[in-house]
């Protein structure tokens, strides 16, 4: 049994919009780079059809991996939640050196640290995850346990 992968539903759109640009507008333009490559002649010292045949085979590798996790996706309504901190919220945590900083839960596979989007399954996610607002949580980093309070979450638009 395939293992499901959650999403959020800005995430799981991003998903299938690189798939759709990938599967009709990219493929069509990397064709048209082969035709144009094949029509310089010798194919065995021609450096346009050998980089037209890599950007193929990229494009056709991540359109079939795009297809296998748009296909084992879970996406995840927001709208159902209620009173606690789920995938699809965004929380805001006080630390106890008085830190504030606020996280966005999101699927593991639309992470972006740069942004505060952190995993559901990251220390941070898995600690917050079911929690309430005014909870004390405790998260397990690599330089040891850290302790926070959920200040306030809501749903991330």
């Amino acid at each position: 049994m395939e293992q499901k992968t959650k999403y959020t539903k800005e995430g799981f759109a991003k998903l299938q919009e690189e798939y759709d640009y990938l599967k009709n507008v990219r493929r069509a333009e990397v064709k048209e780079q082969l035709k144009v490559a094949r029509s310089f002649g010798d194919l065995s010292e021609n450096s346009e059809y050998d980089e037209a045949r890599d950007q193929q085979a990229k494009v056709e590798a991540r359109i079939s991996e795009l297809e296998y996790l748009i296909k084992n996706a879970e996406v995840v309504d927001t709208d159902t939640i209620k009173n606690i901190v789920a995938l699809g919220t965004s929380v805001v945590l006080k630390y106890a050196d008085g830190k504030e900083i606020t996280y966005h839960i999101v699927g593991s596979n639309e992470v972006d640290p740069m942004n505060k989007k952190i995993s559901d399954q990251s220390p941070i996610g898995g600690a917050v995850v079911g929690q309430k607002k005014g909870a004390k949580v405790t998260i397990e980093t690599p330089a040891g346990e850290k302790e926070a309070t959920i200040l306030d979450f809501y749903k991330t638009k």
